[in-house]
This record gives structure tokens, sequence and C-alpha cells, in this order.
């Protein structure tokens, strides 16, 4: 079977994901879900290698045999865009395909917060989307440029490996540098991109200490900065910006962050109660002046109880998001008390909305 035959599949069946590893048949990741494609038949080592060199040029092989592993993004007239990993595993090729969504779907169609659009207009400052892999955040990102593009005269600079979401340019102008190709690394797309005149930056990840602190700098001449690191929850988030620096540096780092963060976007995707699709679980974050004090004082874990009061500024915690679910029959309650920071805290809460709109029934 040719490699557009199986993304064509991946397609129909509504796939996130198609993984080509040999000794297996292909597989499909659905609503969270490994399905193997069994009628399929096994891969073989030269299928693998052919599937996987059919998609690069020369330059991009050059760097595959050399270096063992790969990103780029790959797409096909008729089926989207792909982002695609190569790598090596016991000699031989493994893929791992991210089927992109061809339309960019909008806040409200993502089911994220409201909060998540006004974060989208901030003139200056960080805003960090965070979570596991596959958990949607560059989906969320795409959704805040599109609002930006949409509603503001910008000029959005990206710096992105592999890019995934194509812009057309509407009231604002948008240039997006891929890794490897446009650019040599985040750090030194960012060491340069003030240069460049830029209204909005997005830095696809936030994955070391030159790159965040450049993102950092960048926040702190007044632009919008935004980013993704892979944490699950905002307290973790701010940890993990100020703990990548060297003990020296850290207190300073603290009055960097405390000044410059905006908010957080933590998710995660869970699969719904008729497991038919999967549905965002958001915690989010809105730096006040006592969030900011707590974060220069490194009192970070006061924050949760922040979360749990700041529900009119657009906060909510991971554990309110999962009892607004379960109340509104969207995920099973044994799963969010799975996921929960508190489980027997998400039964308390339950109990009380079921009171709440008993009481409103009544």
């Amino acid at each position: 079977m040719k490699l557009k035959e199986l993304l064509e599949l991946t397609n129909q069946h509504g796939a996130s994901d198609l993984h080509i590893v040999c000794g297996s048949a292909p597989v499909l990741r659905i609503n969270g879900e490994l399905v193997i494609l069994e009628e399929m038949g096994k891969v073989t080592p030269q299928a693998a290698k052919d599937y996987a060199y059919g998609m690069l040029n020369e330059e991009q092989i050059k760097t595959f045999e050399s270096e063992c592993d790969l990103d780029f993004s790959f797409g096909i007239a008729g089926l989207g865009r792909f982002r695609v990993n190569l790598h090596k595993q016991r000699s031989s090729v493994g893929i791992a395909l991210r089927r992109l969504a061809s339309e960019i779907k909008t806040v409200d169609e993502l089911e994220l917060p409201d909060i998540v659009k006004e974060f989208a207009m901030l003139d200056k400052g960080m805003v960090l989307v965070t979570g596991a892999a596959g958990s949607g955040k560059s989906t969320t990102l795409a959704s805040m440029i599109n609002i930006i593009n949409t509603q503001r005269r910008a000029h959005v600079i990206t710096v992105e490996d592999p890019i995934e979401y194509l812009y057309s340019h509407k009231k604002s102008i948008i240039e997006q540098r891929e890794v490897g190709s446009d650019t040599k690394s985040f750090a030194s797309a960012l060491k340069y991109v003030l240069r460049q005149d830029p209204n909005v930056i997005l830095v696809g990840e936030l994955r070391d200490l030159e790159t965040i602190s450049h993102a950092i700098t960048a926040a702190e001449t007044g632009h919008p900065v935004l980013g993704t690191l892979h944490t699950t929850d905002a307290v973790q988030t701010i940890d993990r910006l100020i703990d990548v620096f060297p003990p020296y540096q850290q207190q300073q780092v603290r009055i960097q962050v405390s000044l410059t963060l905006q908010g957080v976007i933590c998710q995660q995707l869970m699969l719904s109660k008729d497991k038919k699709r999967r549905v965002p679980v958001v915690e989010t974050m809105v730096a006040t002046s006592a969030i900011r004090n707590l974060i220069r004082e490194g009192k970070t874990f006061q924050i949760y109880s922040s979360l749990e009061t700041g529900v009119k500024l657009g906060m909510q915690s991971i554990d309110m998001a999962l009892a607004e679910l379960v109340h509104k029959g969207l995920i099973p309650e044994e799963d969010a008390c799975l996921k929960a920071r508190d489980a027997e805290g998400v039964k308390r809460r339950l109990k009380k909305l079921q009171e709440t709109t008993n009481n409103a029934g009544g």
C-alpha cells in the first residue's frame, strides 16, 4: 500500500496520528486510542524506508542519515498537511505522522475558555500554552494567531519546528520561520527577531535556557510573546521557566518572569463520556498582582489557591475544569478523579454544583 493510501485511511477514520513501525501493521490513533490495521499486513524495513524517503528531499535525507532523527511537515494536495517525525529503531526507520487540520478552528469551536481570546489580544508580555505532547497546544496557538490576524494590524513572526499551520495574510502579515530550513535554532531566531520589527512573536517551543532567556528579554521590551512548554499545570510552568537557569540567576529571573508573564493556559484532552471525541480540560492562570508577588517571593505553590478564587478574572484550576465537565455530562467522574490534583476536592465541587442546579430548578 502506498503512503498516500494510508494517509487517506487516516483522514477517513478521523485519526490524529499514523504510526509506521517495522514488524507491525500500520497503527492509527483515534480519540486517543491505538487501532492496529491488521488487514494491512506487517510493515517491512524496506517499506518503512520507502515511505520515509518518499517524503524527503536530498538535504533532508542527508540530515536524517547523519542525525537518525528528523522533524518536518509534509503535505499532499487533497489530503492536507501532516507533521512528521522520522527516527531509527532497531536499525530500521520508524515514522510518526500527526494529521493537521486544514482549517484553523476558533477558540469557541475548540471549546476553550473565553480568557484565551483576551490573551490573544494583549499588546505586551508572555502567554504560555502548556501540556503534554498531543494535548492540542499548537492548535490553541493557531487559534490565537488567527484572532490577531483577523482583528489587528500586526507583524507576526513565528519560529516553529516544524511549521504546522499555514497562515494567509489578512489584517496582519505573518512570517513563519522553520528551524532547520529558515533558521538554525529557536535561540538563534529569537536573538535577531527584535531587529525584524515584530508586533507579536510566537515561539513553537521554549526548550532550553537560551531560548527561554531570549523569550523573556523579548517580552521585557514590550512585545507579546506566545510560546509552549511541556508542563502540566501553571505552577509547574513557572517553576520550569525559573529552574532552567543556574541558581545564582534564579532570583533575578523570578523578578523578570513576575513582570513579563501575563498568563498560562494548561491543557489536556480526555475521552468524552460517549467515547466519540476528545474533550479539552483547561487550567487558566492570569498574572494578577498577587500572583506576581508569589512568583517574586518563590511561593508559587500558593498559586493553586489563587486559581480557585480568581474565577471572575477568567482563572480556573484543572480540578475546577474537571468538575465542570463531569457536571455537564461530558466526561465520566471516575476518569476526572484519576486526572485530578485532588480527587476528593473534585467530588466536593461536584456535589456543590449539583446542589446549585437543584436549588435553581426548585
